[in-house]
């Protein structure tokens, strides 16, 4: 499976993050680069683009030698870099695609209209699943409707579906205060809804876990609501065993199976 993302020096983000879970989960992961980031556990300082041609030439170079099961999106970068990234996979549309553009790491890293835009007209619309939190989803509604103080969640996910988006799952969805909840939509409206007690402690890498665990059991051939399901049970234990590496926040720990069983062993 192929994911494009930026580097993240600590591996909470990004493409470090992606091939841990990748691994956890059982596959093999390639990796395209679409960006560098400057960071530590506290936050990330800047980003750097990788140029649209490097990003391509990546891409193909890898995807003429192997095949793929799954494709993973995350941070883009520039309106150049998604077109590229759109044209590539539009080559391989049997294959799943699952998109993840934003991030709450990056917070301070400006996402303007022109970029929203061109995710919305070439890359959701190959989406198998799209992955986003209500603010963000709002901020992307807002390239289509004027914005409103009225509940519009359900109509702009329906929006997206009608673009040709297959799936999308909103994190961060409407629950109680001591509780985390995320929605699943397609076109038939909600499909599940999934509750967890919010731990204690600030943590980094929690989304990008839910979907590079959702594409790892996409290229393990489950179904999408099937493959959701089992993202978020180890995402979930991942921020359970979650590691304090440096002064900032919490980095899940994708690995704490095996280490579970070195404590077996060691027992026994």
């Amino acid at each position: 499976m192929l994911t494009f993302g930026l580097t993240d020096p600590v591996g909470a983000i990004g493409i470090q993050a992606d091939l841990a879970s990748f691994a956890g989960m059982g596959c093999h992961g390639l990796s395209v680069i679409t960006a560098i980031s400057i960071a530590d556990t506290t936050g990330t300082e800047d980003v750097q683009p990788i140029d649209a041609d490097w990003v391509a030439d990546q891409a193909r170079v890898m995807l003429e030698d192997m095949p793929v099961a799954a494709f993973k999106i995350g941070y883009t970068g520039g309106v150049e870099t998604i077109a590229a990234i759109a044209e590539i996979v539009s080559d391989y549309p049997e294959v799943p695609l699952v998109l993840d553009p934003f991030s709450t790491a990056l917070a301070d890293t400006d996402v303007d209209e022109e970029i929203l835009i061109a995710l919305r007209e070439l890359l959701i619309p190959q989406s198998t699943i799209l992955l986003l939190s209500v603010d963000e989803l709002a901020k992307l509604a807002e390239t289509w409707r004027e914005p409103s103080e009225e509940s519009m969640l359900e109509i702009d996910v329906m929006h997206l579906i009608q673009l040709g988006c297959e799936f999308v799952m909103v994190t961060g969805t409407p629950a109680e205060k001591q509780d985390v909840m995320n929605t699943l939509f397609n076109s038939d409206g909600i499909i599940r809804t999934d509750s967890r007690s919010r731990l204690a402690g600030a943590f980094v890498g929690a989304g990008n876990t839910i979907s590079a665990g959702i594409a790892a059991m996409l290229a393990n051939g489950i179904t999408v609501p099937e493959a959701v399901v089992e993202a978020e049970e180890y995402t979930a234990a991942a921020l359970s065993h979650a590691q304090r590496l440096g002064m900032g926040k919490l980095i899940p720990d994708r690995f704490f199976w095996a280490r579970e069983s070195d404590l077996k062993t060691d027992i026994l």
